[in-house]
């Protein structure tokens, strides 16, 4: 069984950086595509950038060139950086694994707070 749990959201003022982590157990991590999806209260779950096995990546308009995703396959671990944090920004972030080219497995999320 695929489990992904996230760490490192918190609270961080406007301007701000945050690193996400995301541990994977359960199955062969480096041959998967990795991805962070976010939603924000009253807003549908989007998907916030991606990873290949190959580490091609993929970014949402609204956050390129302030966010960056990469993977250590040794530790099993997905990651994303966070900087130039705007209050935009908050919501709770999720980890999520494709399988069969579909994004089947999510952590629980964790929640990011930017303040203005």
């Amino acid at each position: 069984q695929v489990q992904l749990l996230e760490s490192g959201g918190g609270l961080v003022q406007a301007g701000g950086s945050l690193r996400l982590s995301c541990a994977a157990s359960g199955r062969a991590f480096s041959t998967y595509t990795m991805g962070w999806f976010r939603q924000a209260p009253g807003k549908e779950r989007e998907i916030v950038t991606s990873i290949t096995w190959k580490s091609s990546t993929y970014y949402a308009d609204s956050v390129k060139g302030r966010f960056t995703i990469s993977r250590d396959n040794a530790k099993n671990t997905v990651y994303l950086q966070m900087n130039s944090l705007k209050p935009e920004d908050t919501a709770v972030y999720y980890c999520a694994e494709q399988s069969g080219g579909a994004w089947k497995y999510w952590g629980k999320g964790s929640l990011v707070t930017v303040s203005s």
